[in-house]
């Protein structure tokens, strides 16, 4: 009997345990059934079989992300290998898809790997805050996700992970949870803005930058986190031997594990996951090029694209890269439909909002394939074309006026792609000026929203993006529909802050020059009223200093990708006043001054004065 209740015991125990690892669990609560049989793990362990700690390693650092006041999620990899699961159960055979025994297709492991964890607000862990256990195996590539709950509002933590029975640490780690939504926050909230890290082009000497100055207190990406391409076909790794693995276009659960797991050994990008928490969402390359509901650039549902890929369809590749997103990303896991959500929203204080938008996966209309452009750009003013699909819009249109209705003093809008009116006629000639795949080819879904935003007199909106490989600042107006004055900034609803690549190369091209490439931005300026500053040159990021009086944009560039580096440049400074909707004008934007690009009415003056953010990387 003994012997029963002990065994009994510890099997409830290893459930918990399993539990206790988010991973295994399905991305979506409405669809149990995508995520891990854990009683089918647990079925399969051999006893005596468990690991030697000593021959486990924290392979790619540890993460956190997704802050609240109380809780976050923490993230680590322990693995008795580099390599990954190899199980592409998802893409072959009948298995119902999100399957993930693994057995018939590798060496699935025959025990748990456990840990421990704990959290602290000092970093000897003198009062730990909160601790527990969690197994990880094969089925979810031997991750580790966790929710660290019952934390303090606006604090900083420190946290570690340990192999159970053993000393083998992970690096420590370093978080910090957001204010309680009504509370006022005495300090400015501080935030960088990242997009568009391509492995083979180059180091992403960027995102240590804000490490080594310890200058904000959470990471916002908009995508384009990895690309899909095979070395060579977008970006040549060979010369700083950054050769994104595996060496091939991806399709399979394996080829998008193996591709994040390939990213996540640049330093810099541990680095700011061990320090910073993360809010991210996914652009298209996540799952390929130009993504859409029902396709994407170089993969569609008919026989034909099927078959010239090897057998995968859009879905299923889809379902490969939001496993193993959801696996990698120190995310929570979202409540969706069907489809693929990852949107989602964060209140900070009484100060701002942050809502996160998926203008890519989810549900939007058939974008630019590069073959049907001239078909796209009849359809733009479409009023059926939806960028978000009905849920998210409207679910975004609540979020907006529940934002102004709470008293909120800011609202920050993560989104992928460019929401600006932005006349490219230099690039794409007058007779098609707009990229069809950003906001400008669905007009309707943009005017809906400056509706709502019009209609319900909903201010201090600040608008990110990502995706242009450039960098834009404009006010927010609605065209053709209300006056506006670009030199006093009136009839804004909002400012725009789009942000370059961390190093993916320049829309003007890889091997532009400084005067070609502001040659080109002056040219963006003349054609867009509302655009203020364009800068094309530099890859980089930004940082948001957001207090209750204004919201500061800081533009940074980075001098070279070529080696590690933590030199940057400061290229521009902008502010946003509370209640003004718009640009400040100091007499003219941006303080009349910039370091580079092409700025309305100011001067771009190159002093190349470069900052060294730090040789090493500090430590927690």
């Amino acid at each position: 009997m003994l012997k029963s209740i002990l065994i009994v015991g510890y099997a409830a125990l290893a459930l918990a345990s399993y539990d206790g690892n988010l991973n295994y669990q399905s991305p979506s609560r409405r669809h149990e059934s995508l995520g891990v049989a854990v009683h089918k793990v647990v079925k399969r362990q051999t006893p005596g079989a468990a690991q030697n700690p000593s021959r486990l390693n924290f392979t790619h650092g540890v993460a956190s992300g997704d802050p609240y006041p109380d809780s976050v999620i923490l993230w680590t990899r322990i693995a008795p290998m580099l390599d990954n699961d190899r199980s592409n159960i998802t893409v072959n055979g009948t298995a119902p898809v999100y399957n993930h025994l693994t057995e018939p297709y590798v060496n699935a492991s025959r025990s748990p790997i456990c840990v421990n964890y704990r959290v602290s607000a000092d970093r000897r862990f003198q009062n730990v805050a909160y601790s527990g256990t969690a197994f990880t195996s094969s089925d979810i590539d031997y991750t580790v996700k966790i929710e660290a709950r019952n934390l303090r509002p606006f604090t900083y933590y420190y946290y570690q992970f340990t192999v159970c029975n053993s000393n083998n640490t992970s690096p420590l780690g370093r978080t910090k949870t957001t204010p309680r939504p009504n509370d006022k926050v005495d300090t400015p909230v501080r935030l960088a803005v990242y997009s568009c890290s391509n492995f083979p082009f180059g180091y992403f000497n960027a995102y240590g930058n804000t490490v080594r100055k310890d200058s904000v207190d959470y990471v916002i990406h908009l995508g384009d986190y990895i690309y899909e391409y095979a070395n060579g076909e977008y970006g040549w790794g060979n010369s700083l031997d950054r050769i994104p693995q595996p060496d091939r276009e991806i399709y399979t659960l394996y080829d998008y594990r193996r591709r994040i797991a390939t990213y996540r050994t640049d330093l810099d990008l541990v680095a700011s996951h061990q320090n910073f928490p993360w809010i991210p969402v996914w652009d298209d390359h996540e799952v390929a090029d130009n993504t859409y509901r029902d396709g994407m650039s170089e993969l569609n549902n008919t026989e034909q694209s099927f078959n010239e890929v090897g057998g995968v369809s859009v879905d299923q590749r889809k379902m490969n890269a939001v496993r193993a997103y959801f696996e990698w990303m120190p995310i929570r896991q979202v409540d969706m439909d069907d489809n693929l959500r990852i949107w989602r929203n964060f209140s900070v204080g009484s100060l701002l909002d942050i809502i996160m938008l998926d203008t890519r996966n989810y549900d939007r209309s058939i974008t630019d394939l590069y073959w049907n452009t001239d078909y796209i750009a009849d359809l733009k003013e479409d009023a059926s074309r939806t960028l978000m699909g009905g849920r998210q819009e409207n679910w975004f249109y609540r979020q907006l006026s529940s934002s102004k209705n709470r008293g909120a003093t800011w609202r920050v809008i993560g989104d992928q792609i460019i929401f600006s009116r932005l006349n490219l006629s230099v690039s794409f000639g007058p007779e098609s000026p707009f990229n069809l795949d950003a906001w400008d080819g669905y007009l309707a879904n943009r005017n809906r929203t400056f509706q709502h935003l019009y209609d319900n007199k909903i201010g201090n909106n600040i608008f990110l993006a990502g995706d242009s490989h450039a960098n834009w600042v404009s006010d927010i107006v609605w065209l053709d529909n209300q006056r506006y004055n670009n030199v006093t900034g009136e009839g804004s609803i909002g400012v725009e802050f789009a942000g370059t690549a961390v190093s993916s190369p320049s829309p003007a091209g890889q091997n532009v020059t400084i005067a070609q490439a502001n040659n080109v931005s002056s040219i963006i300026v003349r054609d867009n009223p509302e655009l203020q500053w364009s800068e094309l040159y530099y890859r980089g990021y930004y940082e948001l200093h957001i207090d209750y009086e204004q919201v500061e944009a800081r533009y940074f560039g980075v001098p070279t990708n070529r080696r590690r580096t933590g030199e940057e440049i400061p290229l521009a400074t902008f502010q946003v006043r509370n209640g003004e909707n718009r640009l400040r004008r100091n007499p003219t934007v941006g303080g009349g001054r910039v370091e580079n690009g092409f700025l309305r009415g100011g001067r771009t003056v190159q002093t190349n004065r470069t900052v060294n953010t730090g040789n090493n990387i500090i430590r927690p």
